[in-house]
């Protein structure tokens, strides 16, 4: 078991930044993945970003060169930096832990509102 609490969402204007940072209530080394997934009202939840435990990263096509993934195995926080954002990037953004045996956490999700 692992939980998950998401922080750093936000009302931001279109081309600003926010950093989102996911804490794991234990160790991440042992996780097979962590990512980031969002939904936006009236829409599927959808994969934004994931980092395996070797480092890969995989990105959803629409944020690729805008966010970027990255954790931190000694402070068990996972970050998702999102730059140039754009109002199609309104949604709440939630935290996935993957473990060994596939089995799937998730965080209480965090608004991100961008919007003039």
């Amino acid at each position: 078991q692992v939980q998950l609490v998401e922080s750093g969402g936000g009302l931001v204007q279109p081309g600003g930044s926010l950093r989102l940072s996911c804490a794991a209530s234990r160790s991440i080394l042992g996780l097979y993945t962590m990512g980031w997934y969002r939904q936006a009202p009236g829409k599927q939840r959808e994969l934004v970003a994931t980092i395996t435990t070797g480092g890969s990263t995989n990105y959803l096509a629409s944020v690729k060169n805008r966010f970027t993934i990255s954790k931190d195995n000694a402070k068990n926080t996972v970050y998702l930096q999102m730059n140039s954002l754009k109002p199609e990037d309104t949604a709440v953004y939630y935290c996935n832990a993957r473990d060994a045996f596939l089995a799937n956490y998730w965080g209480q999700g965090t608004q991100v509102t961008v919007s003039s």
